[in-house]
């Protein structure tokens, strides 16, 4: 177990690397981001000269990179090129915010899924298994743009019309009037319900699949044959089964929280990662969409590899 973790750490450079250089490419097929000033009348060609030498925009492509990566290796993810503030301050301030997002999410999706999938496989092909799948595949098939702003239109909007109890769309406090955790923890239920919902749908089908697989197997007869009671051949023999799998599928769906957290961050102006990312890609800033990219990766690398290390824990038959 060891040698697989240095051996998974040694490669994670390499990895990062790969994505820094498949970015950068795709980063400059895109234009030189002081570009967007030549249509301007009032800028000169020789203030856009004097901007490009200034952020070192006038260098070769692989110039440009090999000096990106140099300064990477000392852990210095350079300067924004909108507002010259470090990319590091910018990711520290933002990343915590989508990590809550994430983890919130991923705990509330799983909280909830995993009962209906159980009740759905325990009551194969039943009125009620038939109405969860249903309302599984709509759930799954919701785009998130849409959600978000249905959600905003019913509890911001339409809840203050009402004179009912509202949540806040934007941001993580009330500026005027922070209010501690209570502020924080109103401020990220719509974000929160928008991240979870997609993924409530996916695991519903796929622990309910797991499920029937696990309770087909004759070791559950045995126990039903025992006398023990449903409950506990449910959550103690069949659903302990289906934890390796459901390891394995939070470690898969990392990728899908952290790209629908770029469109949930958008759609109600939270100031996380993917807030940050899409302002970045909108004004060409490639320092932080770089930063930001290669964050990304190095979560995705760890949680996989976290997920890894876990199946031991829920399986001793792997600690051998």
């Amino acid at each position: 177990m060891v040698a697989y973790i240095i051996r998974r750490l040694l490669i994670m450079p390499v990895i990062l690397f790969c994505v820094a250089l498949v970015t950068f490419v795709i980063i400059n097929l895109k234009g030189n981001p002081v570009d967007r000033f030549a249509f301007n009348p009032r800028v000169k060609p020789a203030d856009i000269a004097r901007m490009k030498h200034n952020l070192g925009l006038d260098k070769p492509v692989q110039e440009r990179f090999f000096l990106y990566i140099e300064s990477l290796i000392k852990g210095d993810l350079q300067n924004s090129l909108i507002n010259s503030k470090p990319v590091t301050v910018l990711i520290g301030d933002a990343l915590p915010n989508t990590l809550r997002l994430a983890i919130v999410s991923i705990v509330l999706a799983f909280m909830i899924a995993t009962p209906i999938a159980i009740y759905a496989a325990t009551h194969r092909n039943s009125a009620a298994d038939r109405f969860i799948l249903t309302t599984a595949v709509a759930g799954s098939s919701i785009p998130t743009v849409w959600l978000g702003l249905l959600l905003i239109i019913l509890f911001a909007v339409k809840f203050r019309e009402w004179n009912l109890p509202y949540l806040p769309i934007n941001g993580v406090k009330d500026t005027r009037n922070p209010g501690g955790f209570r502020d924080l923890a109103e401020h990220m239920i719509l974000p929160v319900i928008a991240l979870a919902i997609p993924q409530i749908a996916g695991w519903i089908w796929y622990i309910r699949n797991a499920m029937l697989e696990v309770l087909n197997q004759d070791f559950i007869r045995t126990s039903r044959s025992l006398g023990l009671k449903e409950q506990t051949v449910q959550y103690s023999h069949a659903f302990r089964n289906c934890l390796t799998p459901l390891v394995t599928l939070v470690g898969l769906s990392l990728p899908d929280i952290f790209a629908g957290a770029l469109i949930t961050e958008t759609v109600f102006s939270y100031p996380g990662m993917g807030y940050l990312t899409v302002n970045a890609i909108t004004q060409n800033d490639y320092t932080v969409i770089m930063g930001t990219t290669l964050i990304y990766a190095a979560i995705l690398i760890i949680g996989n590899l976290m997920a890894d290390l876990l199946y031991p824990v829920v399986d001793p038959r792997l600690r051998a």
